[in-house]
C-alpha cells in the first residue's frame, strides 16, 4: 500500500496538471516526445527463462519493456541487450535501446547510448499484476533517428502468459556465480600439486569465467563497462606464453634429475612441455623443436631400462655395448647379461630409481650374471630349493641350512656351472641343495 500511495505522489508531480491520470484501474502511459502517449491495450508476459515483457500498443504502436528478472527493482536500459526498450510506430520505424546512436560505431570507442530505466516498484503475485514507471531514448537501424518516452508509468498491468517465478533469478545471484568462476579462474592460474599449470583447465575456467560475467551483465547491467572491460582482459582466454615457458622449465630441471626408473616418464613429460610452449609461444628460431629432436625417450627392447642408460661407455653409440656378448647391443636385448632372467624382472627399481643389486657387488642384476654372488651363475639357479620365498638365483644360502652356498663347494673348478657341486652323501643331491 505504501508503494502506491509513493507511485500516486511520482505521477502527480511527473505529470504536468492538464494530464489526466487514472489510478483507479490498470494502465499504461508516458511522454512520447512531448505528448501524451496512452495505450489502449496492455499485459504483461514471462517466458520459459524468466524474462519479463512489459507491452502497451495504441492504433498499431507499440511499446515494450523488457527486463530479465521479475523483481521489484530498477533496470538501466541501454547497456546489454537482456534489458531493453522498444517502440514500433507501426508504419515501419523502430527504434530500440539496443541500437547503437551512430550509423559506424566503434567497437574499441563506443558512443554511450541513451540510457534509461525501467523500474518495478510493485509485483502482485495475488492479482498477477506489475507496477512500475520508465524512461528512455531510442534509436532506430541506422543510428541516426530517434525517439524520446518520459515519465512513463504502467499501472497493475496483468500478466497473461506465463508464470511469476517463486525463485526468479537476480543479479545478486549471477554476482555470485561470477565470484566462484572467479575463485576457480584464480586457481586453474596456479601451479597444481604437481608443479604445472594446467593448460585445459585453465582455458576451461577462464571460458566459464567469461560466461558468468556476460550472464552477470544480462541480469545487472554495465552502465560503467567494468564487467565489459574484464571480459575483454580475459580476451580468447588462450593459454599464455608466460605460463607455457614456466611449465617447459618446470619440466627441464626434473629430467635434468632423471633417474633409470623415471627417466622415460619425465622425459616425455618434457616433449609435452616443450610442445606446449611451441604451440602459445612459438619457435621462431627453431631452437624448442631441437632440444626435442634431440631427446630420446625411447626404451627399445621394452626391458623397462631406457636406451639412454644402455650406453655404458658413453660414446654416444648403442650398438657397442653388449654385456653378455651375445651379439645383440643391450638396448636391443631383453636379457642384457644373458643370465635367463628377462631384464625386465631383474630391473626390480627401488624408490630413488635405482635398479636392484641383491649382492651389492656395485652390478646391477640386470647385467650381474650371478646376482646373489654365491658362485653360481644365475642362469643355473632356478626354482626356490629352501621354499624361503627367495628364488635361488637372488638366494644366498639356497637351502637355508645356515651355510652360505659358496661355502658348501657348489662349484668346485669354479666356472659357475654347479654341475661338479660337492654331494657327500652320495644321494643325488649336492650338499648345497640339501639341509
Amino acid at each position: 500500500m505504501k508503494k502506491l500511495i509513493l507511485l500516486s505522489f511520482v505521477l502527480l508531480t511527473v505529470f504536468s496538471c492538464g494530464d489526466e491520470v487514472q489510478f483507479n484501474s490498470p494502465a499504461f502511459q508516458g511522454d512520447l516526445e512531448q505528448q501524451i502517449w496512452r495505450a489502449n491495450g496492455f499485459s504483461a508476459s514471462i517466458d520459459a527463462n524468466g524474462f519479463l515483457t512489459i507491452t502497451g500498443t495504441r492504433n498499431g504502436e507499440t511499446i515494450n519493456l523488457k527486463v530479465p528478472s521479475v523483481v521489484e527493482r530498477t533496470f538501466t536500459v541501454g547497456d546489454v541487450n537482456t534489458t531493453e526498450a522498444q517502440y514500433d510506430n507501426g508504419f515501419g520505424a523502430f527504434y530500440s535501446t539496443n541500437n547503437n546512436p551512430e550509423p559506424n560505431p566503434d567497437p574499441a570507442n563506443p558512443v554511450n547510448p541513451e540510457y534509461g530505466q525501467i523500474i518495478i516498484d510493485e509485483i502482485d503475485i495475488v492479482s498477477g499484476t506489475l507496477t512500475g514507471t520508465f524512461s528512455f531514448g531510442a534509436f532506430d537501424a541506422s543510428g541516426l533517428n530517434s525517439i524520446a518516452v518520459t515519465r512513463g508509468v504502467f499501472y497493475r498491468v496483468p500478466i497473461l502468459t506465463g508464470t511469476i517465478p517463486a525463485d526468479p533469478i537476480t543479479c545478486e545471484d549471477k554476482e555470485m556465480e561470477t565470484t566462484i568462476a572467479a575463485t576457480s579462474y584464480s586457481v586453474a592460474s596456479q601451479p597444481e600439486a604437481n608443479g604445472f599449470i594446467n593448460s585445459d583447465a585453465f582455458e576451461a575456467a577462464c571460458n566459464a569465467y567469461i560466461a558468468a560475467l556476460n550472464e552477470q551483465r544480462s541480469y545487472c547491467g554495465d552502465v560503467d563497462r567494468a564487467i565489459q572491460d574484464q571480459i575483454d582482459l580475459l580476451g580468447t582466454c588462450t593459454f599464455p606464453c608466460f605460463f607455457a615457458n614456466a611449465n617447459s622449465n618446470v619440466a627441464q630441471t626434473e629430467f635434468a634429475n632423471a633417474t633409470l626408473g623415471t627417466y622415460i616418464q619425465l622425459c616425455a613429460q618434457y616433449q609435452f612441455y616443450l610442445q606446449e610452449q611451441i604451440e602459445y609461444c612459438g619457435d621462431e628460431d627453431g631452437s624448442i623443436q631441437t632440444v626435442i629432436d634431440g631427446l630420446n625417450c625411447s626404451d627399445t627392447d621394452g626391458d623397462g631400462v631406457p636406451d639412454v642408460f644402455e650406453d655404458f661407455n658413453g660414446d654416444g653409440d648403442l650398438d657397442n655395448d653388449d654385456t653378455d656378448g651375445d651379439g645383440t647391443p643391450n638396448y636391443q636385448d631383453n636379457d642384457d647379461d644373458g643370465d635367463g632372467v628377462p631384464t625386465v624382472d631383474e630391473i626390480q627399481v627401488d624408490m630413488d630409481g635405482n635398479p636392484a643389486d641383491t649382492d651389492s657387488d656395485g652390478d646391477a642384476d640386470y647385467l650381474d650374471n650371478d646376482d646373489d654372488n654365491d658362485g653360481l651363475f644365475t642362469v643355473f639357479e632356478t626354482g626356490d630349493t629352501d621354499s624361503d620365498g627367495t628364488l635361488d638365483y637372488l638366494d644366498n644360502d639356497d637351502d637355508d641350512d645356515g651355510i652360505l652356498t659358496i661355502d658348501e663347494n657348489a662349484d668346485p673348478n669354479a666356472d659357475g656351472d654347479p654341475a661338479d657341486a660337492l654331494d657327500s652323501d652320495m644321494d643325488g643331491v649336492p650338499d648345497y641343495l640339501q639341509a
